[in-house]
């Protein structure tokens, strides 16, 4: 999706009416304004059921359940491909992006989730991760609203975009829920993160733990594959490049980190520009086991022009 000081989409040409809200959707306003007693301040049943209702918003083109929301936040922001957007009717959300694949994860100590999806067999492919940080009370026991949404949204033109490649590598991975005793802290899974990003400045802190299956980075739609080494796997990286602007969120019951950043230099006519970045990353035992990227451009090609992907077999 190519950045643009005024980046617009068409208007929606099939808008849903009022009351294609699907029951999810409907329960929900009530539902986030529920006060949740001694619970947890913002419980993973509640995000699990906010993330559906986006995915279903999302796949209708139907911003409005979203725009509510928002408008119950006072510093509401939506920001798309480093875009901040006044206008919902203008953004990806109300466009129809029907997945083939959707992935949520859950970060119950920030009140935050971020959805990947992958829409790869409609008409107009697409891929996005989408972080939404949904507004507490003050006594953390509610969600009253949505502080933020960010998304990435990438499409044909985008670094290494391939939606087919993306899901066809994507239904080979295992992300099942980590056992209990097996789980490990949110700050040792953001560690490994922030290991990856900053081994790009510094090629002495050493290459991340990473696991010898499956080897690979799905970067776009590309298996950006590492070298086997025994038990572990070593990627080529890179030097001299800071990494700034992370945003993160944990899930430790999926072992799972999103960091949200400005990667330099990907767009090679825009020189050292951070470009909209995230990086979804799934640890196990210590070491990185998955690692989903998304990456949008302001120029087709990011500057280095078309790739020739090869046949899949």
């Amino acid at each position: 999706m190519y950045i643009s000081p005024n980046i617009s989409f068409a208007p929606n040409p099939h808008p849903p009416p009022p009351n294609l809200l699907t029951t999810t959707m409907k329960s929900l306003l009530p539902l986030t304004l529920l006060l949740l007693g001694a619970r947890a301040s913002c419980p993973r049943s509640l995000l699990k059921a906010l993330t559906a209702a986006y995915v279903e918003a999302q796949t209708v083109g139907n911003h409005s359940f979203i725009s509510t929301l928002g408008r119950s936040a006072p510093n509401f922001l939506y920001i798309e491909n480093n875009a901040v957007l006044g206008d919902l009717s203008h953004s990806s959300l109300a466009v129809p992006i029907n997945p083939d694949f959707h992935r949520s994860i859950h970060d119950v100590e920030q009140c935050a989730s971020v959805t990947e999806i992958i829409a790869a067999t409609q008409e107009h492919p697409y891929v996005l991760h989408t972080r939404i940080i949904w507004q507490a009370t003050p006594d953390n026991l509610a969600v009253t609203g949505i502080s933020l949404i960010e998304s990435v949204v990438t499409d044909e033109g985008d670094w290494l975009f391939n939606a087919t490649g993306t899901l066809d590598l994507n239904k080979g991975e295992k992300w099942d829920v980590i056992p209990l005793a097996a789980r490990e802290s949110r700050e040792q899974i953001q560690k490994l993160g922030d290991w990856y990003f900053d081994r790009f400045g510094d090629v002495g802190r050493g290459d991340v733990p990473w696991h010898a299956e499956p080897c690979y980075r799905l970067e776009g739609g590309l298996p950006a594959r590492g070298t086997k080494k025994g038990e572990d796997c070593i990627h080529v990286m890179p030097g001299g490049i800071k990494v700034p602007y992370r945003r993160y969120v944990v899930d430790e019951e999926m072992g799972t980190v999103d960091v949200f950043m400005g990667f330099p230099g990907l767009d090679r006519t825009q020189g050292q520009a951070p470009m909209p970045d995230s990086h979804l990353f799934r640890v196990e035992g210590g070491k990185v086991r998955y690692c989903h990227t998304v990456s949008a451009c302001v120029e087709r090609g990011c500057g280095i022009g078309e790739i020739e992907w090869p046949e899949r077999r």
